[in-house]
């Protein structure tokens, strides 16, 4: 059916087919369900559904098994032998077997092409977050961000902040005069959360050349959407960092995308799997950021898919706004369960003809409860629905494949080679030479000067001194003492430059040393 995505259902058992509308698909959606229970599978058909109608789609691979896109999936397969018999059961007669176009991404350059981003355009918002720093740690972040602005520091890589950082901690006073508070301790604590991160790998995050979105907007020459995976399963080692680099590209793309309104298909499709890792501890302004690029972000074409075991792990501000929902089974083992397994049944329009609280607990591996939204964007009736089967193989590829698609990919060879401009890094260590070779040369110019000029400069720097600290005391005083310094200093500047002064100086000196 032109415009829209078949979801599964049809037959006596599951009611009428379901139909993900694309008109209303970037209203967002959640995909939910208990571990085994169909997520990967479901969320691997709407990405099809998606790409066949034109739309690119991103999404994380966090177990491996979504690299299966890239190829063809086949009768022979073990995981596909059911398929053509439940594509029957379920009315769906366009069923075929077909690959997807596919680009890898990966942070760490392995397993897709790397992907970076500065750490000026992550902000300071989501690098505490990502660092889990204190509310004054916190503050010291966004001064040095403040500072690289107006200092004109060009804040790239992790070297870059590391070495703002210690030039901060070293003109903490100074600093905060202008700015606040700024304790060494609480600079240190940050340079230490840094390198945590920089162990995990993060500072592969961060560099140059950064993303391009337009890379992840694109469709192939038969017009389909491609469909970009992250490889996440070694991200998903630091859970945090892959929430924090998914919400920055979510951040970006709401950020420089134009406003299309009511478009007849979304722009692009985000699938943010693991969702509870977005916001498990997070701070309330992260939380209301997340809100408002949800809130906002589909009047730019962008719909966004939660994936989650429980609908209780996303926000209730966030869960109102997912309006396409598929609910795979939530088991019901302990109190606690039975509370959310009643809330979530709660959150669909009900169906006469089963109670939903029944259908989430009893539907079965490849069935779900799904409310799509209807004409006008009205929620549609509770459906039992048997979910189609995808056309792409189910499971991992090789790396053997991979690394074909890989090299074949348009986007090779264009993110692989690391830039490393000038930067805070170069510009702070510039300067840190300059003032070196400055008081060198000061230094080397003083040990060239004759002893009787390094004594007057000695005496000259001391009576200046003195008649700083003695003009707070009595201003006019002060300056009638200046004045008759003055006129004595020169007077024995222009007597110790003659010849009587140099025998002076000359015979004192020779008295003192011939004394030792």
């Amino acid at each position: 059916m032109d415009g829209k995505i078949f979801l599964g259902g049809g037959g006596p058992d599951y009611g009428v087919g379901q139909w993900l509308d694309l008109k209303y698909a970037n209203r967002h959606g959640l995909i939910a369900g208990a571990t085994g229970t169909g997520k990967t599978v479901t969320l691997q058909i709407l990405a099809e559904g998606f790409s066949d109608a034109g739309v690119p789609v991103f999404m994380a691979d966090v177990k491996g098994d979504l690299s299966g896109m890239a190829k063809s999936g086949s009768s022979a397969h073990k995981l596909h032998g059911p398929f053509t018999e439940r594509a029957g059961k379920i009315g769906f007669a366009d069923f075929d077997y077909r690959a997807c176009q596919v680009t890898f991404w990966d942070l760490f350059g392995e397993q897709g092409h790397p992907v970076r981003t500065t750490v000026a355009e992550m902000g300071p918002l989501l690098l505490s977050q990502l660092l889990e720093l204190s509310e004054a740690q916190e503050g010291i972040l966004n001064i040095a961000f403040r500072l690289a602005d107006e200092e004109g520091l060009p804040l790239l890589d992790l070297k870059d902040l590391q070495a703002l950082l210690v030039w901060i901690g070293e003109n903490a006073k100074s600093l905060s005069l202008r700015y606040g508070n700024i304790s060494p301790a609480s600079v240190g604590a940050i340079q230490r959360r840094l390198l945590v991160i920089e162990n995990q790998g993060g500072a592969r995050l961060f560099g140059e050349p950064a993303l391009d979105l337009a890379d992840l907007i694109r469709t192939d020459a038969e017009g389909r959407g491609m469909v970009n995976i992250l490889a996440s399963d070694r991200l998903m080692a630091s859970p945090r960092l892959y929430a924090t680099f998914l919400l920055w590209l979510l951040s970006e793309l709401f950020e420089e995308l134009p406003e299309v309104g009511d478009p007849d298909k979304p722009k692009l499709v985000f699938f943010f799997d693991e969702a509870h890792l977005l916001f498990d501890d997070a701070p309330k302004a992260l939380i209301d950021k997340v809100e408002q690029v949800a809130r906002l972000i589909r009047s730019k074409g962008v719909g966004v898919y939660f994936i989650t075991q429980n609908p209780a792990d996303v926000p209730e501000d966030i869960l109102g706004q997912l309006g396409n929902r598929i609910q795979h089974a939530l088991r019901a083992f302990t109190a606690r369960d039975r509370k959310n397994l009643r809330l979530a049944a709660e959150t669909y329009r009900e169906n006469p003809a089963f109670d939903t609280e029944d259908a989430i607990r009893d539907v079965g591996v490849g069935e779900a409860v799904t409310s799509l939204l209807q004409k006008k964007g009205v929620p549609g009736i509770v459906e039992r629905t048997l979910i189609r089967p995808p056309s792409s193989q189910l499971g991992p590829i090789t790396p053997a494949e991979r690394r074909a698609i890989l090299n074949a990919s348009d986007m090779s060879g264009k993110y692989d080679t690391t830039l490393d401009r000038k930067s805070a890094f170069e510009i702070l260590a510039q300067r840190a030479e300059a003032a070196a070779r400055a008081a060198e040369a000061a230094e080397v110019k003083a040990e060239a000067a004759s002893p009787w000029e390094r004594e007057y400069n000695s005496a000259r720097r001391y009576s200046g001194s003195r008649v700083s600290r003695s003009s707070s005391q009595s201003p006019k005083r002060s300056r009638k003492e200046d004045t008759l310094t003055s006129a004595m200093s020169e007077a024995v500047i222009k007597e110790l430059k003659g010849t009587t002064g140099r025998r002076i100086v000359r015979g004192i000196l020779g008295s003192l040393f011939k004394g030792r």
